[in-house]
């Protein structure tokens, strides 16, 4: 060879080798890349909460006479109310501005009880045992030059006269709900209650009418320690000394409903949790749990109290417990003022912050807090809490939500409204993933395999070079389109026609049954024996029709006559289940007319690359040409079989458009067939547009990325190890 020629061969090679290998290791390190990325952004869903210190500084009243206190969105402005009934507003930093609203003017000289009732809504009960509703508002204001300032504004928004029982009201609650109904519930010194309500309607003419009603619930046997009332002012828990908890219904008749002995110590503190559906109780030993009324069973409408979270003790009795007005978040102060921050739904201890706490308050928002101790300071916070209700229970455990009669595995990212418990489980779309990737590689592998063997096998060497052209074409087939065609073209007609395609399980594998034994019978006759093989296909084909139109035919009376005339309904009675019109069944169709094609063509090109001389040998000593190809070319060709199979498999797994058109998107987890499911890639693309950037959705959503990506590289690496064990163990061929 010309010296030159061999030594500029050389220097391509080196080229070419230097080449592969950089885009190899720039694959790698790309991949690497965007698992990190991905992984990145889920990061954040797991960090505690966090306080950074904004403001300190002492207030000019004593401690023990400051009754509540509050912080704006901004963290600019915050306020107090003494017992005196001042409402004191201060501008941070301290000192730009002052204001003091006299809550009391005209109403009473002290306040003997104070209570939280509602966003920035406060129950103020006067030494005369009058209350007032006040709300306190915080409003952005812009100047020519657009300068933001915040308004601090009071409204006083009822005042109710003091009840007609004549032992003195020790503690009160008023609340008003969206419509107007007003109540007051006065817990008094003999361990009575009376409730007050009044309702305002008005008709057609514009007259209004309103309506009073006073009712009174006799002392119960037990000292009352804390009691809570719903924020539709409909429920009234109580807790005593004993533990015991009671919840009365408050209509035009107080009808107590639940005696729970929740407790073997006394109940020290009591709220209702943001949404008013679960209710948070302190004891004196701390232990700090919600409850919420649960049904008895499914049919039945009562609800009996139940405890449903139990949240990190406190190391002595639980004084105080203040709610989020925002999400699900707990504040609570015990004895020695230690304040603790967690999360009801997925029960995380958030914050622990020591010290001598006597007061606590978050801003609306949840990104401030502000607090007073025993020595009158003030300390105002940032709070960094972005994704307090994701936990790796609420994740992929089960959760008792509110409503719920049992804890579940749910998805249900949003809702209609804002005291709605968000639930992130991402084990029903796991599921899902699994369930539909299932039963599309039942439809799909003995398809795609079968049909790789005959191609490689069986067929004349014109019918290969038509038939595998033909099925890699479905490759290039859109999946949108796939979709689009089986979501509302098959569907409706397999709904229409359930019954038969269920007998076809039985007719089409019971006809070609009997397809094969009459052809073992009929290889006796010359004419048979000489038919060209590679051709029996076109005596199965009528044979195959033939069932399907028996099963078209008999469909109509089998439905009749075994379940009622219909199946879908004969279904919900006597199991519960309900057919889904984009099921398991559509999903086995779809996804398996995507992934046949890759397998079919990896399956075929191991099986032809199988040598020849294998094939010959098994032949000359007396196998038949079935028994060569299960005993001889399926165990060479096993490699290469098994990894289109993972190829498929992964295809299945991360494929997006078809299940998320035909799948109804429903995250349950049920293994009926007739039945939907939602994957993790549908579910990224159904939610992710509306994901706002950062929040827990969003991060949870690139976990489901994570997870998608972790499967495929599982379900990769596997196929690739089993697949290099069958390689040296039928090395041998």
């Amino acid at each position: 060879m010309d010296p030159r020629l061999l030594r500029r061969n050389k220097q391509l090679d080196t080229l070419a080798r230097h080449v592969i290998t950089v885009g190899g290791v720039a694959v790698i390190f790309s991949v690497i890349a965007i698992l990190f990325l991905i992984f990145k952004v889920t990061i954040p869903l797991f960090k505690p909460a966090s306080v950074k210190p904004l403001y300190t500084f002492s207030h000019q009243d004593q401690p023990e006479n400051i009754l509540a206190l509050g912080l704006d969105d901004y963290q600019e402005n915050i306020f107090t109310i003494n017992r005196q009934g001042q409402l004191h507003f201060q501008s941070l930093p301290v000192g730009s501005h002052d204001s003091l609203i006299d809550l009391g003017s005209g109403v009473g000289s002290s306040v003997k009880d104070l209570a939280v009732v509602g966003p920035d809504r406060f129950s103020l009960l006067w030494a005369d045992d009058t209350v007032s509703l006040v709300k306190i508002d915080f409003l952005p204001q812009f100047d020519s030059q657009g300068k933001r300032t915040i308004v601090p504004s009071a409204d006083i928004v009822e005042v109710l006269p003091a009840p007609a029982l004549a032992s003195p009201v020790v503690s009160s609650r008023c609340r008003q709900d969206s419509e107007g109904r007003l109540i007051r519930v006065n817990h008094h010194a003999d361990n009575s209650f009376s409730i007050f309500q009044r309702t305002s309607s008005e008709d057609l003419f514009g007259e209004e009418t309103v309506s009073e009603l006073s009712s009174a619930i006799n002392p119960y046997f037990e000292q009352i320690s804390a009691f809570a009332v719903s924020s539709d002012g409909r429920i009234l828990f109580a807790g005593t000394m004993g533990g015991t908890l009671l919840r009365w219904d408050i209509g035009e008749d107080i009808v107590l409903t639940d005696t729970v002995p929740a407790f073997k110590e006394p109940i020290t503190a009591m709220t209702m949790v943001f949404g008013s559906q679960s209710l948070a109780i302190g004891t004196d030993s701390g232990t700090l749990s919600t409850w919420m009324g649960v049904r008895d069973s499914a049919v039945s409408e009562t609800k009996k109290l139940r405890k449903i979270h139990k949240l990190k003790t406190h190391d002595s009795a639980v004084t105080t417990i203040f709610a989020s007005q925002r999400d699900k978040s707990l504040i609570s102060l015990d004895r020695q003022g230690i304040l603790h921050l967690d999360h009801m739904t997925s029960e995380r201890h958030l914050l622990n912050m020591p010290g001598s706490h006597l007061l606590a308050a978050l801003s609306g928002r949840g990104s401030g807090l502000v607090t007073l101790d025993n020595l009158g300071t003030l300390q105002v916070n940032t709070l960094l809490n972005p994704h307090p209700e994701v936990s790796l229970k609420t994740l992929f455990g089960q959760v008792w939500y509110e409503n719920y009669d049992s804890p579940d595995y749910v998805w249900q990212s949003s809702a209609g409204s804002d005291d709605f418990e968000a639930k992130f489980s991402i084990t029903p779309l796991l599921f899902g993933t699994i369930k539909g990737t299932f039963y599309a590689m039942i439809f799909a592998l003995p398809l795609a395999t079968f049909g790789a063997v005959y191609v490689s096998q069986f067929a004349p060497p014109h019918l290969q070079r038509i038939i595998k052209p033909l099925v890699e074409v479905m490759a290039s087939v859109p999946s949108v389109v796939i979709g689009f065609l089986i979501a509302l073209v098959l569907a409706p007609l397999i709904e229409a026609q359930i019954v038969p395609l269920l007998l076809s399980f039985l007719f089409l594998p019971g006809g070609f049954l009997i397809f094969i034994a009459c052809w073992q019978f009929a290889q006796r006759f010359t004419l048979i024996r000489e038919l060209r093989h590679g051709y029996e296909f076109i005596l199965v084909l009528p044979v195959l029709v033939l069932s399907a139109y028996l099963c078209y035919l008999f469909g109509p009376l089998v439905e009749k006559l075994l379940f009622g005339g219909n199946f879908s309904q004969f279904l919900f009675q006597n199991t519960g289940t309900r057919y889904d019109q984009r099921n398991c069944i559509i999903i086995a169709f779809g996804l398996g007319f995507t992934v046949i094609p890759i397998i079919f063509s990896i399956a075929e090109d191991s099986l032809s690359n199988v040598p020849p001389n294998l094939t010959a040998a098994s032949m000359a000593l007396g196998a038949s040409r079935w028994q060569t190809v299960w005993r001889v070319i399926l165990p060479s060709a096993s490699p290469g079989i098994f990894a289109g199979a993972m190829i498929g498999l992964g295809r299945a797994v991360g494929e997006t458009m078809i299940v998320l058109m035909a799948t109804g998107n429903t995250p349950i987890m049920d293994l009926s067939i007739f039945n939907g499911m939602r994957t993790l890639s549908a579910n990224i693309a159904v939610e992710i547009p509306e994901a706002p950037v950062d929040s827990t959705l969003y991060r949870v959503l690139f976990l489901c990325a994570v997870l998608l990506f972790i499967m495929t590289f599982m379900v990769n690496t596997g196929a690739e190890l089993v697949r290099e064990r069958l390689r040296k163990k039928y090395a041998r061929y």
